[in-house]
């Protein structure tokens, strides 16, 4: 049997989550849903060129939201998702300031400093 899988939301990610409008976040919750239930599709993907890190991708109104994230399967009984920050763009490019901003969160959630 495959270990649950469970979404958690450090600081910053819960901060975003919480300032960005009903529809953005409702988008959100659903695809940590679908991928709770391991139905994986383009609201969560694998950044390339990155140590590992994921992001949930949604789109609204002609902007580009994002939750970087990253998994943690350390634990027996389940596997993490844990989202580390989010951004607004207005392009589909990923800032590579932002993607070293998760690495770091992301090395320092490992390193027990978080």
């Amino acid at each position: 049997m495959e270990k649950p899988i469970e979404v958690v939301l450090l600081k910053q990610a819960e901060y975003f989550v919480d300032e960005i409008e009903a529809p953005v976040r409702k988008k959100f919750f659903i695809s940590m849903r679908k991928t709770k239930d391991r139905i994986f599709g383009d609201w969560f993907k694998k950044l390339t060129d990155t140590n590992d890190l994921f992001e949930f991708r949604v789109e609204y109104k002609g902007k580009f939201y994002r939750l970087f994230s990253f998994w943690d399967s350390r634990e027996g009984k389940q596997t993490l998702i844990v989202c580390t920050h989010g951004l607004i763009k207005k392009s589909n490019r990923t800032p590579k300031s932002e993607i070293e901003k998760a690495e770091d969160i992301k090395d320092k959630y490992f390193r027990g400093l978080i």
